[in-house]
């Protein structure tokens, strides 16, 4: 799996997971549940990350989107 980009904007990862799936890209979030030990206050960055084959397409489609960093 390769990393997309790290976020502590549920917003933002939220769109990304929605788009890349529209494509038929399947994305997993990872870290979702580190809140927890952060006490919920969303300090800790958590993960968005595909499958390696669809690395290149899936930062295409987010750069088109604007959701690149």
């Amino acid at each position: 799996m390769k990393e997309l980009f790290r976020s502590t904007d549920p917003v933002r990862i939220s769109r990304a997971v929605d788009l890349l799936e529209q494509e038929g890209i399947a994305a997993f979030e990872m870290d979702r549940h580190m809140s927890v030990l952060d006490g919920s206050l969303g300090i800790l960055p958590r993960r968005v990350m595909v499958a390696d084959r669809d690395e290149f397409m899936a930062r295409s489609i987010l750069r088109d989107a604007g959701l690149d960093e």
